[in-house]
């Protein structure tokens, strides 16, 4: 497992394919959802193997250990070779709750719309779901 030098973050991440663009990859980072020994970095900084990527993709925190660097896209099955998941199983377990169907915003049905009041109240609501 060698690796290619020094390699941005933003790269990095869209290499191991945590990210379906360079540029989504990019503009996670401007908005601190990369951290990297608890502090948001910019997308320009140097991925060192060892390093522990915190990836907050809400409602879940994923978290992942470089094993190498890597500059150019690897197929998925090579992944496992540059990036280990350390993300516990508890975040895994909020993730398939927050994709079941139906699991939230059900109304009965000739209900109607919602008013604009409960609207808001629903909103409130998935806010503190995506928040905690």
């Amino acid at each position: 497992m060698t690796g290619s030098g020094e390699i941005r973050i933003d790269k990095y991440l869209w290499a191991v394919r945590l990210f379906k663009t360079r540029s989504l990859a990019t503009d996670a980072c401007k908005k601190g959802k990369v951290i990297i020994k608890g502090i948001p970095v910019k997308p320009s900084r140097v991925v060192l193997s060892g390093d522990i990527i915190t990836l907050r993709r809400m409602p879940v925190i994923f978290t992942y250990k470089v094993l190498a660097s890597i500059g150019n896209r690897v197929s998925a099955k090579l992944v496992s070779q540059y990036l280990e998941d350390l993300t516990p199983e508890e975040e895994k377990v909020k993730l398939l709750a927050a994709r079941m169907p139906g699991a939230f915003g059900v109304r009965d049905r000739g209900m109607g719309r919602p008013t604009k009041k409960e609207r808001r109240i629903i909103d409130d609501l998935f806010d503190n779901i995506t928040e905690s």
